[in-house]
């Protein structure tokens, strides 16, 4: 039994410290997602250690002392999500601002047929926006009948598991369908036109994860969000950012993605809001995001309930106002995290020298 502890601490320790290899195959990134799980799995190691050993031997101090560097690791990553640390939004509770946007994000898992789920979602909480991330031509007309009251449209139906739908109340402008590194990986860009005074820039993404089904690697997922981060921060205007990164907040890449783009997260110091797994209440963890410049305040945030999918739906209501612009800092990348970004990038266009030279120059 010692032997297995020992095995057990050494395990946990590896499983933690691996992510801090700069190595982007799903083998690794893959001990990103469950940060928590990893958590209470090491705490259970350590508990372990305590009952069977008597330290006299160097292995029993190797194990217990790695499991508990472990341990904090995993804290210091996850606490942040928790409400033991400051918020990094300000919260406002409008009245009737017409300064204010709410949105939902639902992957609603192509081959899910419970469409009255997430219609009833809609109705209950009535955002301004709706995107659908999976969403095909089923799920299109499924959608139909909420189109009296959402105009303005973009639709991207696919049977690839990458199709995404947006729902606009609000006038939208601009639009634009990309497909920053694959041609059948869609994001929507478009402008939201609250008034004459106030416009808002909005992406939607839904890249690819790395999984042994899916991408092999993490570089063009990395690679995605950090183009938008990047053209994000050449932006005048407030800018949200949402959708199923594929990723977690407490993971590099996001990190960088925040520094990058300046953009703030408004789940620090509030909690996880985890998203996924909705069948699997052992394996959950943040997958998707909302993201915004400093001129918005948080009104609300939930995950709500399940509509069929592995995803929970997300929604917010954010509010523009120069409370939260003058008293939220953005975050700032050193020139090693632009360079890192800039690396990562490079790296994604390594076999198409032409899609990244035309993508400099934009």
């Amino acid at each position: 039994m010692i032997t297995t502890v020992i095995i057990w601490q050494i395990l946990m320790s590896i499983f933690a410290f691996v992510t801090l290899f700069k190595i982007d195959h799903w083998i690794v990134r893959l001990f990103d997602f469950p940060k928590v799980q990893l958590l209470v799995l090491s705490l259970f190691g350590l508990f372990a250690g305590m009952v069977y050993f008597n330290f006299s031997s160097l292995f029993q101090w190797i194990g217990t002392g790695s499991v508990l560097f472990a341990i904090f690791f995993h804290i210091k990553k996850i606490l942040p999500y928790t409400s033991f640390l400051k918020k990094e939004v300000l919260r406002t509770t409008p009245d009737s601002s017409s300064n204010c946007v709410s949105l939902m994000a639902s992957n609603v898992l192509m081959s899910n047929t419970h469409y009255d789920k997430l219609l009833r979602q809609i109705k209950k909480y009535q955002p301004d926006i709706l995107l659908t991330l999976e969403s095909n031509n089923d799920w299109e007309k499924a959608l139909q009948s909420i189109e009296n009251e959402y105009p303005f449209t973009v639709k991207i139906p696919q049977d690839n598991f990458y199709g995404m739908h947006l729902y606009s109340k609000i006038e939208l402008q601009d639009v634009k369908i990309n497909y920053l590194l694959k041609d059948d990986i869609p994001s929507i860009e478009a402008y939201l036109r609250l008034d004459e005074q106030h416009k808002i820039k909005l992406y939607g993404l839904h890249p690819k994860p790395p999984s042994p089904t899916e991408a092999k690697t993490s570089t063009k997922r990395d690679a995605e969000l950090l183009i938008v981060a990047k053209r994000v921060k050449g932006l005048d205007e407030p800018v949200i950012v949402f959708g199923d990164l594929n990723d977690v907040a407490w993971s590099r890449s996001t990190r960088l993605f925040r520094k990058v783009s300046g953009l703030l997260d408004p789940r620090i110091g509030r909690g996880r809001f985890s998203t996924f797994h909705a069948q699997h209440k052992l394996l959950r963890w943040p997958l998707d995001h909302l993201f915004h410049s400093k001129e918005f305040s948080l009104n609300r945030i939930h995950v709500l309930p399940e509509i069929g999918s592995d995803h929970f739906p997300i929604y917010a209501k954010l509010e523009l106002t120069t409370i939260a612009e003058e008293r939220q800092e953005e975050h700032e990348a050193d020139s090693e995290g632009q360079k890192l970004a800039d690396k990562k990038i490079e790296k994604a266009f390594t076999k198409n020298f032409y899609e990244y030279s035309k993508l400099k120059s934009m």
